[in-house]
């Protein structure tokens, strides 16, 4: 039952990666005894399962999600988020104020305005109706300073690392605070603009380089090089 590639080499669609007993996972089809995949990605060997870990999708809402999104429209009853989704998100009053709102004498955009960026939870999601957000948890809500940088939602997990091994290496290296969203957005604040430039830098690094072995290290270098601590 002979595997045709190397465990996370990179294939494209119509490549053929198995033949034989094997199942067809993620972004792959069986055509009889065969397998091949269909999306341009890793490939993946894990037991008697074939997958392929695609490197350039669009991000698909779940509930529980935390994503980085903009507002693009004001309306009666809240608002309405671009979350670099095919799918618009909504903010409802509710789940944004702390007190009812009295359309008499208040104005939405007093509190959130076309063209603000916030830090929201996904709380309702099915594909039948646009996703639900909410921003009344801690750490959520408008941002107000720092940057963005966006990404392949498809890089996130390598941005994150096993048991958040990168992510925890960015933030003590670049003395950041980052907040990664699923829908491939991250926020970055630090204590200067010199400090959130190095950071965006190494996470645009490991966005370019996911697929390779030993990242962290080249990374955790490159920072110190920025940062002027390595000749």
């Amino acid at each position: 039952m002979p595997l045709f590639y190397e465990n996370r080499q990179i294939v494209t669609p119509g490549d053929l990666l198995a033949e034989g007993d094997y199942i067809a996972g993620n972004n792959t089809h069986r055509n009889d005894r065969k397998i091949y995949a269909s999306r341009l990605g890793l490939v993946e060997y894990r037991g008697r399962k074939v997958a392929v870990v695609a490197l350039n999708t669009f991000y698909v809402p779940a509930v529980g999600d935390v994503v980085i999104g903009k507002v693009v429209e004001v309306n009666l009853h809240g608002w309405t988020v671009d979350i670099n989704s095919p799918y618009m998100a909504t903010l409802r009053t509710s789940e944004a104020l702390n007190r009812p709102f009295k359309p008499q004498r208040d104005e939405l955009s007093d509190f959130l305005d076309v063209g603000d960026m916030i830090l929201a939870k996904v709380i309702s999601f099915d594909r039948t109706r646009d996703p639900s957000l909410t921003i009344r948890e801690p750490d959520l809500g408008k941002i107000k300073y720092g940057q963005i940088v966006k990404v392949s939602p498809a890089k996130i997990p390598r941005i994150i690392g096993r048991k958040g091994s990168m992510i925890g290496m960015l933030k003590k290296e670049t003395r950041c605070n980052i907040i990664v969203g699923q829908n491939g957005l991250v926020y970055i604040s630090g204590r200067n603009r010199e400090d959130e430039r190095i950071a965006a830098l190494a996470i645009k690094k490991i966005e370019e380089e996911a697929h390779t072995s030993g990242l962290t290290d080249r990374v955790a270098e490159m920072i110190r090089k920025e940062r002027g601590e390595v000749e």
